[in-house]
C-alpha cells in the first residue's frame, strides 16, 4: 500500500470520529487546546487500535481464505462506506448552535450542554467511532500491508482531524458533519474497488 492510498485510507477512516468531534466542540462553551487534544487522544488511540486487532485475526484467517481475499476485502470496505453514506443522510441529535424550535423540524434540539470529555462519556464514542476499523485492519492483513506504519498514521490522521473538528464545531456548528460522514464513505468505497479491480487484473497502478 502506498503512502498516498494509506493516507486517503486514514483520512476516510478519521471521518466517523471527525464528525462527532463537531458535535463536541459544538458543546463547548470555550475549547483549548486541551480539550481538542483530550478528544483527538480518545479517537486516535481506539482509531489505531482497532484496525490492529482487526490485522490479527485476519492474518490468522489469512491462510485459509487467500484465494478470494481481495473480494473479502471489498465487501467489508463497500459495506463500511455505503453504512457511513447511509448515516450521512440521516436525521442525528447533533444541533446547530442557533436553532429555534420552531425552525427545527429536521433535528432533535436539546438544551445546549457543556461537553464532558470523562471517561464514561467519551470511551463509548471512541469504541463506536472506531469500531468499523476492525474490518479495515481484516482488508490490511489480507493485502499483507505493514501494520505498525499504517496504523500508526491512522491514529495520528484521526487525532489531527479530531482536534480540527471541535474547533469546526464550536466555531461553525454541525453544518459539515453529514459531510464528512459522507466524503469518508465515497473514500472507503474508492479503496475497496480499487483493490478489487487490481487484484482481477482489470487495472493496474
Amino acid at each position: 500500500m502506498s503512502f498516498l492510498e494509506l493516507f486517503i485510507l486514514a483520512v476516510g477512516l478519521s471521518m466517523d470520529a471527525f464528525a462527532v468531534a463537531i458535535c463536541a466542540g459544538l458543546g463547548m462553551k470555550q475549547i483549548s487546546v486541551k480539550k481538542a487534544l483530550i478528544v483527538g487522544l480518545y479517537f486516535g488511540i481506539f482509531q489505531a487500535g482497532m484496525p490492529l486487532i482487526g490485522y490479527l485475526v485476519g492474518m490468522l484467517l489469512a491462510d485459509m481464505i487467500i484465494s478470494y481475499d481481495h473480494w473479502i476485502a471489498f465487501a467489508l470496505l463497500a459495506f463500511l462506506s455505503g453504512k457511513m453514506i447511509w448515516a450521512s443522510f440521516k436525521k442525528k441529535g447533533c444541533p446547530d448552535r442557533v436553532c429555534p424550535g420552531e425552525t427545527c423540524a429536521d433535528r432533535e434540539c436539546p438544551e445546549r450542554t457543556e461537553t464532558s470529555l470523562k471517561p464514561a462519556q467519551m470511551l463509548p464514542l471512541a469504541v463506536a467511532t472506531s469500531i468499523d476499523a476492525l474490518a479495515v485492519g481484516v482488508s490490511l492483513a489480507f493485502l499483507q500491508a505493514s501494520i505498525v506504519p499504517a496504523v500508526t498514521f491512522i491514529g495520528l490522521t484521526t487525532l489531527v482531524l479530531s482536534m480540527l473538528g471541535v474547533k469546526i464545531g464550536n466555531v461553525f456548528g454541525s453544518r459539515f458533519k453529514s459531510k464528512a460522514e459522507f466524503a469518508g464513505g465515497v473514500i472507503l468505497v474508492l479503496i475497496g474497488l480499487k483493490i478489487l479491480l487490481e487484484h482481477t487484473g482489470v487495472i493496474h497502478f
